[in-house]
């Protein structure tokens, strides 16, 4: 190798090991522990609209998304999309299946032009072989992610579709009233991911923008009454 590649190599490198110690998995690891999984790490760029993968291909590792958005869905033999997740910059996915050894049970699509790190399964489980405290932290990254799952099954459960759109644009607004902010996602997607209908979800917006709690103009959304949209029941 000569010496212009082996400056890019080092700095793609280097430019991996800056990202990956900024996931919650891997921050507490010197870069001496780190240093064996950037070898076994990837960049993978996709455009928008892009598959990074599908039901069925098998998984040898798993993803961290660097910029952009992803969404996981339940994909029907009729080709009707359900959302599973919605994957934003510094979240990953993929653990679980890649310990497990078992092929992706849903297809990845990016919902913008997006930068992915794919961390390859066996340089992992070498590292994990020789310091049982990358487990340890992987562990409690699976763990909170079962824990969160856990809170989407109470809300779809216990919580009103209305209550459940209102939670999401409350996660979703700045923090300020009659402030717009735009949620750079399609309505549909939403509404699949909150497992409400269509329908359901635009007549739940039309009722509360009727209420005088929020305005909407295209993916433009507007809250004027934050006190209105927590006490709102449906």
């Amino acid at each position: 190798m000569d010496k212009p590649q082996m400056d890019e190599d080092f700095s793609r490198r280097a430019r991996i090991r800056d990202l990956l110690a900024q996931v919650p998995l891997f921050n507490e690891l010197p870069p001496g522990e780190l240093d064996p999984i950037v070898s076994g790490t990837s960049e993978l760029s996709v455009l928008k609209g892009e598959i990074v993968f599908r039901r069925g291909d098998p998984c040898v590792g798993f993803h961290v998304v660097v910029y952009g958005q992803i969404k996981l869905v339940f994909v029907s033999n009729s080709g009707v999309e359900r959302v599973v997740r919605l994957i934003g910059p510094g979240d990953g996915f993929g653990e679980a299946l890649m310990f497990m050894g078992q092929h992706y049970i849903v297809t990845a699509q990016a919902l913008h032009d997006t930068l992915l790190l794919h961390v390859g399964r066996e340089a992992l489980f070498e590292q994990i072989d020789r310091n049982p405290g990358v487990a340890r932290k992987m562990l409690a990254g699976l763990s909170r992610r079962l824990y969160s799952l856990m809170g989407d099954v109470e809300a779809y459960t216990l919580h009103t579709g209305a209550q459940r759109l209102i939670a999401f644009l409350l996660r979703a607004w700045p923090g300020q009233e009659n402030q717009p902010f735009r949620i750079e996602i399609s309505k549909s997607v939403i509404a699949s991911r909150l497992n409400l209908t269509p329908e359901h979800f635009s007549r739940t917006l039309r009722e509360l923008s009727e209420r005088g709690m929020i305005r909407v103009r295209g993916r433009e959304f507007t809250i004027l009454s934050v006190d209105g949209l927590r006490n709102y029941r449906g």
